[in-house]
């Protein structure tokens, strides 16, 4: 079963409620995505630290029913 764009929609910004934040669906599948998030919970933070943010706030489902994302992440300028 494929996430749908409001669910990851809904994951990212209950985790996120201030963040400016871009959802495209790279394959049109509903299974490839892509998320950009500029989120002032990033500032200070290593790439990785910023992902592993976003891999927390999806609650265990990347790799099930989130196949792929890309993540583009930043603090606000």
């Amino acid at each position: 079963m494929a996430m749908t764009r409001e669910t990851l929609e809904g994951f990212l910004t209950d985790a996120f409620p201030e963040a400016e934040i871009t959802i495209t669906d790279l394959a049109g599948d509903d299974n490839h995505w892509q998320a950009e998030i500029v989120s002032e919970q990033f500032r200070g933070k290593t790439r990785v630290a910023q992902h592993q943010l976003v891999y927390a706030a999806l609650k265990g489902t990347m790799g099930g029913e989130l196949h792929a994302l890309a993540l583009k992440t930043k603090a606000p300028d």
